[in-house]
């Protein structure tokens, strides 16, 4: 039987794909050697870590950034791979104590604030009753401790923007009865987006030439800090991962108990979606395993089937159970290092387009035994992304209990309000500047702000609102008003005499 031909011009350009990436590859591991080499030696081997994960996850964006995932291999999990809450028995209140004792609870905090218009750490932004993110955070592990006679610690992901101003803050809970832990994730190089080069000559150059490669990258920088073991060593079996931001993400027994039931290593929150989270990330079936899709890995023309409600109907919080042995497991036969990479493009300040490779810590749940996502309520995922998020938590929608932001049980519906404020609020600073106090929103179902408009006290919101300040006029709506399926329009001045 003779041979199949093999078409010698295809051989050619495969060998000559493969050497234009060597080259890539190459080029790349040489200019990051140099930067290396201009580190202080003091820092050189903290910084040659951050770079070897760097050439590493660089050198897999070159050998696969032309691979597409392939639409028609992507199901819906099996029923078995994501649990419905109501399905997860409560958790014994004798089994409780124990189970804090093999807790840490670890926030991701990296983000800067400058969505809202403030510099350092959004974690240090007033978010209810004059607390911050940290403090809430702090407190709802205090409480913990206290009740159930433990030593739940927690320990916080800062990038290189958030670490020194962390620093500062975490000072003010040395006597809490939560042991606070801080470590740095990675920092890696913004790369060029011609030449395929790092933005960088130097390792202490400062501006947007670095960037923090994202949440996956918390398994291996908790390692390289040393917690991993150490939290291996006290006793400490699961990690509960969550973002700062998300205040709706608190320890949760009955999940943390299912998890020692069923010998699970990774368990992922994921919820209900709703039009407000078309963008967010799906657990798939992808090749015979369980996948986390992201809206930057979807093909272009399938978008909007990404989006769909109907196709994906649940979206990952980011809240991860995950247990503190299978990440050293993993970490150790180096699959890791095959999650899946997000290509992020940018703009830089001096307006080069320039390339962040980035992961999510999710995507990590293909490496892990008995995975599964646990369909959770919605009150488990209240992130604070932008000021009419946090004019919903400001709100008398919710009250605190020991850290914990409560909805109001006066509030007739279950899900939040639907709000929207115009550009004028978008800033913290500008926002505060325009709301004598938060209005009543407990009956509130939608509010659309648009222009500039202003909010007196003791203001009522109810049904659907929608107030529009065309451009030249301004509306100050008066103290005590009284709003309910309103439109409001036009110019409308309350002057002070």
């Amino acid at each position: 039987m003779a041979s199949p031909r093999v078409n010698p011009k295809a051989v050619h350009r495969e060998d000559s794909r493969l050497l234009e990436m060597k080259n890539i590859k190459d080029n790349m591991d040489a200019k990051v050697d140099q930067l290396i080499q201009k580190a202080p030696e003091s820092e050189r081997a903290a910084f040659a870590k951050d770079m070897e994960s760097f050439k590493e996850i660089f050198g897999r964006y070159v050998s696969s950034r032309n691979e597409v995932i392939d639409w028609s291999k992507i199901q819906p999990p099996r029923e078995n791979l994501v649990v419905p809450f109501a399905n997860v028995k409560p958790c014994p209140e004798d089994r409780k104590s124990d189970l804090a004792q093999k807790l840490c609870v670890l926030k991701l905090n990296g983000g800067l604030g400058t969505t809202m218009g403030c510099k350092g750490p959004k974690s240090v932004i007033e978010v209810h009753s004059g607390l911050t993110f940290l403090d809430l955070a702090v407190q709802q592990v205090e409480v913990l401790n206290t009740k159930l006679a433990a030593d739940v610690p927690l320990i916080l992901m800062n990038s290189f923007n958030t670490h020194e101003d962390t620093m500062k803050v975490v000072h003010k809970y040395r006597h809490a009865k939560a042991t606070v832990h801080n470590f740095n994730q990675s920092r890696h190089p913004r790369i060029l987006k011609d030449s395929l080069l790092p933005m960088p000559d130097n390792p202490k150059e400062t501006g947007d030439a670095w960037y923090p490669p994202g949440h996956g990258d918390v398994f291996r920088s908790l390692a390289n800090s040393g917690l991993l073991d150490e939290m291996i060593r006290q006793g400490k079996e699961y990690v509960f991962i969550s973002n700062v931001d998300n205040l709706g993400a608190t320890v949760d027994f009955d999940i943390l108990n299912n998890l020692f039931e069923t010998n699970c290593e990774f368990c992922m929150e994921v919820t209900d979606k709703t039009r407000a989270d078309i963008k967010g990330g799906t657990l798939i079936e992808y090749e015979g395993g369980v996948r986390l899709f992201e809206i930057a890995q979807c093909p272009p023309q399938y978008v909007e089937d990404f989006k769909s409600i109907k196709k994906f109907k649940i979206f990952n919080t980011n809240n991860l159970w995950v247990s503190l042995k299978a990440i050293a497991r993993v970490l150790k036969s180096n699959t890791l290092r095959n999650v899946d990479i997000i290509t992020n493009p940018k703009r830089a300040e001096n307006g080069q387009s320039v390339l962040q490779l980035e992961t999510a810590a999710g995507a990590a749940i293909q490496f892990f035994e008995n995975a599964k996502g646990i369909n959770v309520h919605r009150r488990r995922f209240l992130p604070v992304k932008n000021t009419s998020d946090l004019f919903i938590v400001q709100s008398n929608l919710y009250t605190l209990d020991g850290g914990q932001l409560v909805m109001n049980p006066k509030r007739v519906f279950e899900t939040v309000p639907l709000v929207k404020l115009g550009e004028n609020f978008t800033k913290v600073q500008n926002y505060a500047s325009r709301l004598q106090g938060i209005p009543d929103i407990l009956e509130l179902d939608q509010l659309t702000v648009s222009g500039d408009v202003t909010f007196g006290s003791h203001i009522s919101l109810k049904g659907t609102v929608i107030i529009v300040a065309n451009h030249g006029n301004r509306i100050d709506i008066p103290a005590g008003a009284i709003l309910e399926n309103k439109v409001v329009s036009g110019n409308l001045r309350i002057l002070e005499h």
